[in-house]
């Protein structure tokens, strides 16, 4: 995110003025909440299978490499996304690190998300790689993509632009998220955890982001119904700083000159840095399920 809801609610307020409830009160009632629940080796995400969409590029390939770093012998990786080439040097990468010599399994598999054979494809894959042994099934769902935002909300009126947009950014997380819940039902040893790669953008409004904007809330809300009904599923809602792509061609001017002065002022976290702080969740294991979590209140 450019600011942090703690941070910046001032530069959150000049992007949308009308905005009528406290953010920072919102996420310090989720924090504050948190539970007490421990990883049973927080050393470590055990002997895992994990699944990362998007993970060719950005904040999904640091990922996917740190993932390798924190999992034990035996692990396995699915690692998706669009393009392949990129994937494919992700592969070779992690398999010739240590993890990788430690019998660590990556398997890439090249799939549009939005196509219903897109995710068969995936769980296809994934129960290729599992083992008796994995006592962790992880999914990080990170695919996602920003939308026209060189548009305000009243030029969209083509319906099958939208539905396009939400099938890939919406509807496809739920139905990923479904299917790897049934494909590796609850069993005594084996947790499950699910992360959603969210944004400042799910509580914020930011002009000229509508599609980007209602498709991070609409995942929220997803993620919270789901650690509602799935009381055994870790669901953590991660938002880490927003990656300044095409601010160029953001219509609202305001939002334009934010992304822009947080790029020059140097306030912009690398993928690294804000990949680092989710790990540290993921490990430490005390967020309440369900919760959204931004990467400044780490």
């Amino acid at each position: 995110m450019v600011c942090s809801l703690r941070r910046d609610i001032s530069l959150c307020r000049t992007l949308s003025p009308h905005l009528s409830f406290s953010l920072s009160f919102s996420l310090s009632l989720s924090l504050s909440t948190s539970t007490t629940m421990q990883s049973s080796d927080s050393g470590n995400l055990g002997r895992a299978l994990c699944i990362i969409t998007g993970a060719s590029r950005g904040f999904g390939r640091t990922a996917a490499r740190e993932i390798s770093q924190l999992v034990k012998p035996g692990s396995a990786l699915v690692l998706v996304a669009r393009s392949g080439d990129d994937l494919r040097a992700l592969q070779t990468e992690l398999a010739e690190s240590e993890a990788g010599r430690a019998g660590m399994v990556v398997q890439c598999v090249v799939a549009d998300l939005g196509l219903m054979e897109g995710l068969e494809s995936v769980i296809k894959s994934a129960k290729e790689v599992f083992s008796e042994d994995i006592d962790h099934v992880c999914l990080v769902n990170n695919a996602a993509s920003l939308g026209d935002v060189s548009r305000y909300t009243r030029s969209f009126t083509n319906m099958a632009e939208v539905d396009s947009y939400l099938s890939l950014n919406v509807s496809s997380s739920l139905c990923l998220t479904a299917s790897v819940l049934q494909a590796f039902p609850q069993r005594p040893g084996l947790r499950r955890t699910v992360v959603n790669i969210s944004s400042l953008c799910a509580l914020q409004p930011f002009s000229s982001w509508v599609l980007y904007c209602t498709g991070k809330a609409a995942r929220d809300m997803m993620f919270k119904v789901l650690a509602e009904e799935e009381p055994d599923v870790r669901v953590l809602s991660y938002a880490p700083d927003m990656h300044l792509v095409a601010r160029s061609k953001t219509a609202d001017p305001n939002v334009r000159k934010s992304l822009s002065d947080g790029f020059s002022q140097g306030q912009v976290l690398t993928c690294e840095a804000s990949c680092a702080k989710l790990m540290k969740l993921l490990l430490e294991d005390k967020y309440t399920s369900g919760a959204h979590i931004d990467v400044y209140d780490i």
